[in-house]
């Protein structure tokens, strides 16, 4: 199997109603607004659907999973985080989701006997207790370029390719 046979799945988590807590739906949506993938690479909205997720993750080689992640830093904080370093954050449940991707990831296991390998592009919420509202912070506003970013390479380094659409 070729590098670009590999099934790669972007998640884009988070609800969109709880400010900053929707930043992984709101740089998808980018992404998907700006680029074209490869066939190999899907793009889905995982909102909070926690196990609902199950049987498209354990059909993929690779999950990146764009989301806020809580780790105490200061807000618009980055993260790249795969392997025991992932385990490490995420099973200290600082995604601000019920189900966290790791239980989600355990149950793929459980369920289909695969775990796709998986790395989360994250980011330090500020403000994701107030008021409903559908506006991103302004600390996390500006770093949407670089989260783009980040899941761009995450993408190229197993086997995806990507290409600017042009604008119309």
């Amino acid at each position: 199997m070729t590098n670009t046979d590999k099934k790669i799945l972007v998640l884009g988590c988070g609800n969109i109603l709880l400010r900053d807590e929707g930043i992984g739906v709101r740089v998808l949506e980018r992404l998907q607004d700006t680029y074209d993938f490869s066939e190999n690479t899907e793009l889905v909205d995982g909102g909070v659907r926690g196990l609902i997720l199950t049987d498209m993750i354990s059909q993929a080689d690779h999950v990146i999973v764009i989301d806020a992640v809580i780790n105490g830093h200061e807000p618009g904080t980055l993260y790249r985080l795969d392997g025991d370093d992932l385990k490490l954050s995420l099973a200290f449940k600082n995604s601000v989701h019920d189900m966290d991707l790791l239980e989600t990831m355990c149950c793929c296991e459980l369920i289909t006997g695969k775990r796709p390998a998986a790395v989360v592009v994250g980011i330090e919420p500020k403000d994701y207790q107030s008021s409903p509202s559908l506006e991103i912070s302004e600390e996390l506003t500006s770093r949407i370029p670089e989260m783009m970013d980040m899941a761009l390479k995450e993408i190229e380094a197993v086997g995806g390719t990507w290409t600017p659409r042009n604008p119309s």
